[in-house]
């Protein structure tokens, strides 16, 4: 009984560091504003006490990044990163659909987990597939829904801990942390990420708007078509 009750302890310990390394990621993946400065202490403060966390510890370093340049640079960098290479898109399906038109179906897939909550989640006006906005919801609303939809979108998360990573971004440890939150390691390349999902290589998809093949793209990942509900 000691043995059971120990190892309980251990997983609300590990839900409750989740929840963290996701909240505090997703403040930092989201545009730099002013409340995000203001926000920095508490952030460092969160983490300090998930000593034994290895997303914690992944993402002190971006933390203390982002307290040491002024906020000007801070939202170039963040424009550069993410704003302007398509390498580095925030967007868990863009990695899957590109824009394509199916996109829509599975957007619906994030708005149903978000309805199903109870929770009001304000999109500010982005995608629902917005990770920071994931993140968020996974943190403060439904963490096992919003684990859900990180872990369906693992191999997405990965490519963009990999693009992060070759381009030396402080963000890249952002997506090492939350990756760090999910069960086993983390593929080591890109070949082993289309492992991940059981495929040996991309596959084109409809596109509308980008150029009709775009090699970054991962396999179409199906989705149940019932458990897909799309808001008017």
């Amino acid at each position: 009984m000691i043995g059971l009750k120990r190892r309980a302890e251990r997983r609300r310990d590990r839900a409750r560091d989740d929840r963290v390394v996701h909240l505090v990621a997703a403040r930092c993946l989201d545009y730099p504003l002013d409340d995000l400065v203001e926000s920095l202490p508490m952030l460092t403060e969160a983490l300090a006490e998930q000593a034994d966390s290895p997303g914690a510890r992944e993402l002190r370093p971006l933390v203390d990044h982002l307290g040491s340049r002024p906020l000007e640079d801070l939202q170039r960098a963040y424009v550069d990163t993410f704003d302007l290479s398509r390498k580095h898109a925030l967007y868990l399906s863009y990695w899957t659909d590109g824009d394509t038109r199916r996109r829509g179906e599975v957007l619906g897939r994030f708005k149903a987990a978000y309805r199903r909550s109870g929770f009001l989640v304000d999109t500010h006006g982005e995608l629902p597939d917005y990770l920071p906005m994931v993140l968020e919801f996974a943190a403060c609303a439904d963490a096992d829904a919003g684990a859900a939809l990180l872990q369906d979108y693992r191999a997405s998360l990965e490519l963009l801990r990999i693009a992060l990573q070759e381009k030396e971004s402080p963000y890249a440890a952002a997506a090492v942390a939350v990756c760090a939150t999910l069960p086993g390691p983390s593929p080591v390349d890109r070949a082993a990420v289309m492992e991940m999902v059981g495929m040996s290589g991309p596959q084109p998809t409809e596109s509308v708007g980008l150029d009709p093949y775009d090699p970054r793209l991962l396999p179409l990942q199906s989705i149940p078509r019932a458990a897909v509900e799309v808001s008017s």
